[in-house]
């Protein structure tokens, strides 16, 4: 069946998946994003087609033309999600409808076609049902699921590409920073920033995060966990770090994060912590807020508490703040009770642990 909003998968069972045992080793320590499942799902596009094949079918290598166009202009864009099991055995996932959302609107700046929420969700559906096996038990396990789509035609000239390929691969989960929850430091790259006015900061591209690569391991040489980005015309001003978004807590309960002014990825997880303040009663600020000010807010104790947020994260605490102008730390550097305590109302949300007021979860069996 091809072109529409709406599309039927054909399945092909992968003929030689692992076994329950393999399986089972594997998923006793996952670690995050090494292991993965026995299907993926394809859809394919072409210019005055539409979407079309969808197919869910063993994981395997994609055959490439070594023209093929995101190869030689990146054209590419992605998602991250994660399924989860819930205390009645049931799976759900965590707003993917606002993961369908982003995609599109990605899509938009990378000149791609926009997938149909219908179909992004519904191949979404269709390889945890195949692949629910996969999902790990135990309070950090679950599925993270990496939808993304690619130019795939033959050509090297300097324009959009009238071929492309969607995908989701799945990956089976534990934590994503080693040793449970624990304050992480953060480097403030002097050199690098990550986007521009105009630039491709609010897509989910992969070039965004190539681009950060150098900036990530120039953290890791000072010792720290993740870079963290200022503006790119003041270069003054909080972005974001290297995947996650930044809150501040004031100590009058404020929270303060970066607006979304095109520079920054519009997080679902960012949403969502908004959402939550909001809802028991603080107050949320979204504004610039410089380096300066993270600075003499610590040493006053005007910041009490900071942290990140992201879907592979979820919420995680930043401790040490490492520049080139000294370090400093929020409060004692330890988890601050906003910050976890935003982190467990959120979780507990994602697992079906409590009551789901905003709609957000989404049952798939």
């Amino acid at each position: 069946m091809s072109g529409g909003d709406s599309l039927d998968f054909e399945i092909r069972p992968n003929p030689a998946p692992v076994t329950d045992a393999e399986r089972a080793a594997l998923l006793a320590n996952p670690g995050f994003g090494r292991i993965f499942t026995d299907h993926m799902v394809t859809v394919r596009y072409a210019d005055g087609k539409g979407w079309y094949e969808p197919r869910v079918e063993a994981r395997a290598p994609i055959p490439m033309d070594p023209a093929s166009a995101v190869l030689h202009y990146a054209q590419e864009i992605f998602e991250g999600l994660k399924a989860y099991t819930l205390p009645d055995g049931g799976v759900a996932m965590f707003r993917p409808e606002a993961n369908a959302a982003r995609f599109a609107q990605s899509a938009q700046r990378m000149a791609m076609p926009a997938l149909p929420e219908e179909i992004f969700l519904k191949s979404l559906h269709e390889i945890i049902a195949i692949d629910r096996k996969w999902i790990p038990e135990g309070e950090d396990g679950s599925l993270y699921l990496r939808p993304f789509a690619y130019a795939s035609e033959v050509f090297l000239g300097v324009r959009p590409s009238l071929e492309y390929l969607y995908l989701v691969i799945a990956s089976p989960v534990g934590p994503y920073f080693s040793g449970g929850v624990k304050p992480v430091s953060v480097w403030v790259t002097p050199d690098y920033t990550r986007a521009a006015p105009g630039g491709t900061g609010a897509a989910k591209c992969g070039g965004n995060y190539a681009a950060g690569l150098s900036a990530q391991a120039e953290a890791i040489e000072h010792g720290c966990d993740q870079v963290v980005y200022l503006d790119a015309v003041e270069r003054k001003y909080i972005d974001e770090l290297g995947g996650m978004n930044v809150f501040l807590v004031l100590d009058d309960g404020t929270l303060v994060t970066p607006p979304l002014t095109g520079t920054i990825l519009p997080g679902i997880t960012r949403d969502s912590v908004i959402k939550l303040a909001e809802r028991a009663g603080r107050r949320v600020e979204e504004r610039a807020i410089s380096l300066q000010e993270w600075r003499d807010g610590a040493a006053s104790g005007r910041v009490r508490e900071a942290f990140a947020c992201g879907t592979a994260a979820v919420v995680t605490p930043i401790g040490t703040i490492r520049s080139l102008d000294g370090d400093f730390t929020v409060a004692d550097g330890g988890p601050g009770e906003v910050t976890m305590g935003l982190r467990k109302e959120l979780v507990d949300i994602q697992r079906g642990r409590a009551e789901d007021t905003f709609g957000w979860v989404h049952r798939v069996a």
